[in-house]
């Protein structure tokens, strides 16, 4: 990967879509994903194979891997949250699968309904089939710099779960500041922690805007020599067991930020740009809902999240 290259992990059609109130057509989710496609984006998170009573919004995963139009050198990815999905995802021809988890076990029990090291026993039989059939697995970490229930994470808590990812096969591990409390300051420590327990090539980082601090983490972050960045088309989305968490970062800033930086993405940012408001269009048509909950709620304001 070139010093000055940037990678983008697309993450709307799922991270995105998935915290939408209202229902949002399959054909509309097809021809998102087509046209980010066509704007440079070389992965794009479709959709999850979770169960659909979990996650409504992602009950028509495999409606959408079979319409969409796949694009030589785009990686097509979904998240699985266990060996079920991870069949489900060899089915529909994935180039590459996602787990998650968090560094905050109450958390994880509040969102998988299980702790830590439960999850991470989970992935043991989503690894091996991975590996079978030759499909890199990436690892979304959450709550990497803030809980909504227990508050401030140390990065040391973090970067140790992180390790373990790696060590159990993830080549890839997504940290993510998952109701966006994160400063510069504490992503800065959280890279130089995590460097400690995986290559720095291995890092993404994946932040929410809730209190607009994610392009000045991302900014730092970039700095600190991660080139994984993970984004949302015109920053929807957020974590529906995370309440009060807005958006994550929209992918036309980040893009924006970093051409501005020096450097390249590989990405049309007007093509991006148009992308973003056909879908904000499409989105405000089917409702006049907002596409999240504005603000932090005020017993976040109890939790000590800076450091």
């Amino acid at each position: 990967m070139l010093d000055n290259f940037v990678k983008i992990v697309e993450v709307g059609p799922r991270d995105g879509l998935q915290n939408e109130a209202i229902a949002i057509a399959t054909d509309v989710k097809i021809e998102l994903v087509n046209q980010l496609a066509s704007t440079g984006l070389s992965h794009i998170e479709v959709s999850s194979f979770v169960n659909p009573k979990r996650i409504p919004q992602l009950g028509d995963a495999s409606e959408v891997f079979n319409g969409i139009e796949r694009i030589d050198g785009v990686t097509y990815s979904a998240l699985v949250p266990n060996e079920r999905g991870m069949l489900a995802a060899l089915e529909h021809s994935v180039n590459e699968v996602a787990v998650f988890t968090a560094v905050s076990n109450t958390f994880c029990e509040k969102n998988i309904n299980c702790t830590i090291e439960a999850s991470l026993q989970r992935f043991i039989p989503v690894i091996k089939l991975a590996e079978q059939n030759n499909i890199p697995v990436r690892a979304y970490l959450s709550c990497v710099l803030g809980c909504p229930y227990e508050g401030f994470i140390k990065p040391e808590i973090s970067a140790w779960v992180a390790g373990r990812l790696f060590e159990m096969g993830c080549y890839q591990i997504s940290l993510g500041d998952t109701i966006g409390v994160g400063s510069p300051r504490q992503a800065n420590k959280l890279i130089e922690a995590t460097r400690k327990t995986v290559p720095i090539r291995n890092i993404a980082v994946h932040f929410h805007d809730t209190r607009g601090q994610a392009l000045a983490n991302i900014s730092q972050c970039v700095n600190q020599g991660i080139r994984i960045v993970d984004a949302s088309i015109t920053g929807l989305g957020g974590c529906p067991y995370a309440e009060g968490a807005t958006g994550n970062v929209a992918t036309e800033d980040v893009v924006y930020l970093l051409h501005g930086m020096g450097y390249e993405t590989g990405i049309d940012l007007n093509q991006l740009i148009n992308t973003g408001q056909t879908i904000s269009k499409t989105i405000n048509r089917i409702s006049h809902s907002q596409v999240s909950c504005a603000g932090v709620p005020n017993e976040y304001a109890s939790y000590p999240f800076t450091q």
